[in-house]
């Protein structure tokens, strides 16, 4: 027998009750995530005015919803600083004609050079033919009109891109094509197969897991060797040395530090204030809440880098160990992502204070962190894991991380947003890990919802693929470190 069996019974146990409460905890505060999926268009830039709408004038424009239902257009107006009255008369048609949805707008509620939004009372499906915006104002009179912005560019964060309009896109001011459309943002959603299928999904999680846990008590009862008991074991034997580890490396970086463990505050904080400066006033950045969002991404890279700085020596710097005790090798990576870990806890203080400071959304979203803090260590470990191996062998992995990581950082939308990347590249852009790692965070921090089921997928796999790649060479080759150190 491996271990105590009575402890390891409690244990999966445990575990298998841990597993159906996050299960449920999940969908219940993803559930509406799960199920439908909320898109919008991006603005273009308002360049044109298109006239005053007055009793003869007939705005139509082809609307593109990106989804299967329409919820709301948001439309820029200019009262040309008058108090005009009158009712502006918006209406929503398919592409054969017929009238699916009439909504007026009182005009004098109307601000200048501003936004508005109508919202449909209920969801309104989009036809096989599209929807097309009509928009008239049947009691408006010259002097006492509105008119709305049109344009043909999106503005990028720091240029302005053509929007490439063909004739199906532009406005048409009374039947004739224009060479510039209004000014619209679309908000839709579209139906996910996903939530229909989530209680099987998890329900069979649970059954294997299940499966799993008396797979692993029948070969603890036989003294059969799995490698996950000799994992278990060598855990449950050695932890006070992983103890006395981490110990060490909180210790050491902190040894003859006036502030201490203040500086795991202080040094996001302070790199996010000095990059706060630089592209909010000399980039001018135009991300909505970037406090937050810079934040939330030098915290994240921050522990990467880290994690993967201390493991990348983990095994030479513990030669004179390896060399005279036998320890299982990968608790020394390990340890090194655990010191890593503590104090990442920490730079999560400051990023919920910036929270409460700008106050962004607090909600039941943010107990959901703690599965993107297990997926970021188990990418950290993956990826130390495969650094303190190739050390071992090749000395200069060091030097050559330090670039890598940099371009790492800079391939990852720490301090950027993710709209400056084409969207031919894309797909590319998002295989990095940390950038999946990121926007789940971001979804919970920024938006306070839960991330959509693909963010949910791109965080595991981004965990699991480098943790099991990492695992494997580093199980390989652990056996002739020896002959090297």
């Amino acid at each position: 027998m491996i271990l105590n069996h009575s402890k390891l019974q409690r244990c999966c146990g445990l575990m298998l009750v841990l597993l159906i409460v996050v299960a449920a905890l999940v969908y219940a505060i993803g559930g509406e995530q799960f199920h439908y999926e909320n898109r919008q268009t991006t603005m273009l830039t308002p360049t044109t005015p298109v006239g005053e709408i007055t009793g003869d004038t007939v705005l139509t424009q082809a609307l593109s919803v990106p989804g299967d239902t329409l919820l709301s257009v948001t439309l820029r107006a200019a009262t040309y600083a008058r108090d005009n009255t009158g009712t502006l008369l918006l209406e929503l048609l398919d592409g054969e004609g017929n009238l699916l949805h009439t909504q007026a707008v009182d005009i004098s509620q109307l601000q200048d050079n501003a936004n508005f939004t109508f919202s449909l009372p209920q969801p309104l499906p989009v036809p096989g033919s599209g929807i097309v915006l009509r928009i008239t104002a049947p009691d408006s009179q010259p002097g006492n009109a509105v008119t709305l912005y049109a344009g043909n560019s999106i503005s990028a964060t720091r240029a302005e891109v053509s929007a490439d309009l063909d004739d199906a896109d532009v406005l048409y001011l009374n039947g004739q094509p224009q060479t510039v459309a209004l000014c619209t943002q679309v908000s839709a959603r579209s139906s996910l197969w996903f939530g229909d299928v989530y209680g099987y999904l998890a329900a069979g999680v649970v059954v294997l897991a299940a499966l799993f846990c008396l797979y692993l008590l029948h070969c603890n009862k036989v003294g059969k060797p799995f490698w996950v008991l000799l994992i278990l074991s060598s855990l449950n034997r050695y932890h006070f040395l992983m103890e006395q580890l981490v110990a060490r490396d909180f210790k050491t970086k902190y040894r003859r530090s006036v502030l201490g463990v203040i500086w795991s505050f202080l040094n996001p904080l302070l790199t996010m204030l000095v990059q706060y400066v630089v592209f909010s006033t000399l980039f001018k950045s135009d991300i909505p809440n970037f406090a937050l969002y810079l934040l939330s991404g030098i915290v994240t890279y921050s522990f990467f880098s880290e994690a993967t700085n201390m493991t990348l020596s983990s095994i030479v710097s513990n030669s004179s160990l390896i060399t005279k005790v036998y320890v299982p090798k990968y608790i020394y990576p390990l340890t090194r992502v655990i010191s890593s870990t503590v104090n990442f806890l920490f730079a999560l203080i400051p990023l919920l204070g910036v929270m409460l400071f700008t106050r962004s959304p607090i909600t039941w979203a943010l107990l959901l962190m703690p599965l993107g803090i297990l997926c970021l260590f188990c990418l950290s470990l993956g990826v130390g894991l495969l650094l303190s191996t190739a050390m071992v062998y090749f000395r200069d992995t060091q030097f050559l991380w330090t670039v890598v990581s940099m371009i790492w950082m800079y391939l990852t939308p720490v301090f950027y947003p993710e709209s400056i990347i084409p969207a031919q590249l894309l797909p590319v852009y998002r295989c990095n890990p940390l950038y999946q790692i990121l926007a789940f965070f971001r979804a919970i921090l920024l938006e306070g919802v839960s991330p959509s089921p693909s963010c949910y997928l791109g965080v595991i796999l981004s965990a699991l693929i480098p943790l099991l790649l990492g695992a494997i060479v580093f199980r390989k080759n652990q056996n002739e470190f020896i002959l090297y150190l």
